[in-house]
């Protein structure tokens, strides 16, 4: 019985780490710097499936990266040390998801590669020191344990996001309230701050 009711606040855990991740991401990446580069992919080379699965390449790699960096530092840091800088990051990451971004368009001058190896190239280094990268990197740190589940969510998350960019166009995008997704996202960030900060969370 025990082994069950282990098991079950396992699973539990392993869900909230996914659809948190999920979300997050989905949300943050609307109107970044990626999605524009989405966009910008779609519009220059009109091949929609090597485009996507450089997306998805170039995040998982990114990603599992910044996962594996989260982890390390939660398990340097320490659990009580961890909890301040997570709490104080994710205020941050709300900060920073209200400050409208712009696409570096030198990142995406890289066509000698190909559709697919231009997107994994010019993805993974739009992604270096992005929104979404912080973001994976703080809930690795909070859900060690799960950083695989995070990773999945983070990178479900990009997708979610940048699939219908590349299909829709830049068209689609700009009717959506970019600002108030922002807004909500950012505000999701600040309350997952707030509960590591007073200790609210599975983290102390």
């Amino acid at each position: 019985m025990f082994l069950i009711f282990g098991f079950l606040a396992d699973a539990e855990f392993m869900m909230t780490a996914l659809l948190l991740a999920t979300a997050l991401v989905a949300l943050a990446e609307m109107g970044d710097k990626t999605q524009l580069l989405a966009f910008l992919l779609a519009a220059r080379f009109r091949q929609p499936i090597p485009i996507v699965f450089g997306i998805l390449v170039a995040t998982i790699i990114n990603h599992a990266f910044a996962g594996a960096v989260g982890m390390y530092l939660n398990n340097l840091i320490g659990q009580d040390n961890m909890r301040w800088i997570l709490g104080i990051g994710f205020l941050a990451m709300a900060i920073w998801l209200l400050i409208p971004d712009k696409l570096e368009e030198e990142s995406s001058h890289q066509s000698r590669f190909g559709v697919f190896g231009t997107t994994v190239i010019a993805f993974f280094l739009a992604e270096m020191g992005d929104k979404t990268q912080i973001a994976t990197i703080a809930l690795s740190a909070k859900y060690s344990s799960d950083f695989i589940w995070v990773i999945i969510g983070t990178t479900l998350g990009m997708m979610l996001a940048n699939v219908p960019a590349v299909y829709l166009g830049n068209h689609f995008a700009q009717k959506l309230p970019i600002r108030l997704i922002h807004g909500l996202a950012a505000s999701i960030f600040a309350v997952i701050g707030i509960l590591i900060l007073l200790g609210k969370t599975g983290l102390s």
